[in-house]
């Protein structure tokens, strides 16, 4: 067989050629602010869904959701700055986690909660409950971060295990894009169309200009034009005889957030009363905060590549997984219902804007703390529709997939045992999650129904995890498959474990303020 044509190849790059900010380049101060800006709109859809989810089920109503909608802002925004400055050192937001929703619901529907007949007193339990599981479930994750053991375990992935882990950190939140889109098709489906028509066929208009427009903030212009179509279909009375689900979806005054928010409120520790312990909570918690790291490491290995930085020393992303553990103390402590994770939607904005520019997502950590002190503002954000959340999510989860992809080039896919990892890790990363959801809803509870309820809900969270699932497969076949480290392509992944041994590892991930002089990186 002939050889192909050498213009039918295209080299392997370690990085990305066309992103135009790695994480320590700035763009000019108003660009900064406004692309922080866009990655504040971005995560807000994410942390307004999950406590919209809870709040209500426990008894909470608009005002007490508005606190804990303020709480999760201020702490997540207060945790992007430590991870930009001590943790990964990337453009990572941090947000709200879909992880830790089997273990809630656990608690929200306890008999020991649904029997309490005050909605404002059942409300406080439930919330204190979660409060202490949330604090006991960070101990794992500062244990195995701040111990070494994150990245001791990380020397055992490849290319080619990774990179179906994050494919699958992206596709697996499909439930949260179009078919949430469709909820509301109308303002949903153009919102997608135009969000994929201004990034992709028209960000080049304007690229001579020093401010491209168009290239940089999609989700802005996007968002905005088809806010405005939607409020205009409100007032006009295009939904006076809708259903009341659909007025939810696809009305712009049906949030009343603006009304119920606070002028100025500051967030503070134990502001629902103390926690309160539970062993068989914590158990499920920790679980969920196990599932919540690992999908926050795959979907930082995708953002280095998409901010035009190189993959991250192993200590570097168990030291972000440690600060994550941080965090999730103060979730509990705060009260925020929910634990946090590296988002996925944002480390999508950094590739859909080429800008991986460290100092975009600090900005944005300030618009968090700032708009959740001053409640007003930030309620008009937080009132966007859902579906327009949903479209632009779908582009977003769409670029991490696909950028877990790309590391594929560096592994041999001419041979039939890389190809059955990938394909068997991708297949089953979707067919055992896709059993236990199919199973929750025909009869009420996972597969795994024992008379421990905390036993239950570890295995059940731990493999309705797309990202776990897969991550357990591939880490498994892939050092038991033995094969030369070149197919996998370790020896190029290797040279980036080691401190010394790579010059980028100095130039991206070193902490700043010369604390690595007192706090040097390991040498093996």
């Amino acid at each position: 067989m002939a050889a192909p044509k050498e213009d039918h190849q295209h080299p392997v790059q370690d990085q990305l050629p066309d992103i135009d900010y790695c994480p320590n380049d700035s763009p000019s101060i108003a660009e900064a602010i406004l692309l922080g800006f866009q990655h504040y709109v971005v995560m807000i859809g994410t942390t307004v869904l999950i406590p919209s989810m809870f709040v209500f089920e426990m008894g909470g109503n608009t005002e007490e959701l508005i606190r804990v909608i303020q709480t999760l802002l201020f702490v997540n925004g207060l945790m992007t700055l430590v991870q930009s400055f001590f943790g990964t050192r990337l453009p990572v937001v941090m947000n709200a986690s879909f992880s830790y929703v089997i273990p809630i619901w656990r608690i929200v529907n306890s008999p020991k909660y649904r029997s309490i007949f005050d909605d404002h007193e059942r409300f406080y339990h439930t919330m204190r409950a979660i409060q202490g599981a949330l604090t006991c479930a960070s101990s794992i994750q500062i244990i195995l971060g701040f111990s070494g053991l994150w990245g001791i375990l990380l020397h055992y992935i490849s290319p080619l295990s990774i990179a179906p882990v994050i494919a699958l950190v992206g596709l697996g939140l499909f439930e949260y894009g179009f078919p949430a889109v469709a909820k509301c098709i109308e303002i949903g489906l153009p919102e997608l169309l135009l969000l994929i028509v201004l990034s992709q066929f028209l960000r080049k208009m304007n690229s001579k200009k020093k401010l491209p427009v168009l290239e940089r903030f999609p989700v802005l212009l996007s968002g905005v034009i088809i806010w405005a179509y939607a409020h205009l279909l409100t007032v006009s009375g295009a939904y006076r005889h809708a259903t009341e689900l659909g007025k939810d979806h696809c009305r712009t005054d049906r949030a009343h957030f603006v009304k119920s928010a606070p002028w100025v409120r500051i967030p503070y520790p134990l502001e629902w009363d103390a926690p309160t312990f539970d062993a068989g909570d914590a158990f499920a918690f920790l679980a969920a905060a196990f599932v919540s790291q690992l999908e926050s490491t795959a979907t930082i290995y995708g953002v280095s590549r998409l901010a035009n930085a190189t993959p991250p020393p192993p200590f570097i992303v168990g030291r972000s997984i440690g600060w994550q553990g941080i965090g999730l103390m103060l979730n509990g402590l705060f009260g925020t219902i929910t634990g946090s994770a590296v988002s996925v939607e944002n480390a999508g904005l950094v590739g859909l804007t080429r800008v991986g520019s460290r100092l975009t997502v600090q900005i944005a950590a300030l618009f968090m703390i700032v708009l959740s002190i001053f409640g007003k503002f930030g309620a008009i954000v937080a009132s966007i529709p859902q579906p327009i959340v949903a479209a632009i999510n779908s582009v977003l989860y769409a670029i991490l997939a696909a950028v877990g992809l790309s590391y594929l080039q560096f592994t041999n896919l001419n041979i039939l045992r890389n190809l059955f990892i990938l394909g068997f890790t991708l297949f089953m990363g979707f067919s055992i999650p896709q059993y236990f959801y199919q199973f929750a809803i025909a009869s009420g509870h996972g597969p795994v129904h024992t008379r421990a309820g905390w036993f239950n809900d570890m295995l059940n969270t731990i493999f309705s995890s797309q990202a776990t699932v897969g991550f357990i497969l591939a880490i498994i076949l892939d050092n038991a498959l033995k094969t030369h480290k070149k197919n996998r392509g370790y020896g190029w992944w290797r040279k980036y474990h080691k401190w010394k041994d790579s010059a980028t590892n100095e130039e991206f991930y070193k902490l700043p303020f010369n604390l690595n002089k007192y706090f040097p990186p390991p040498q093996h």
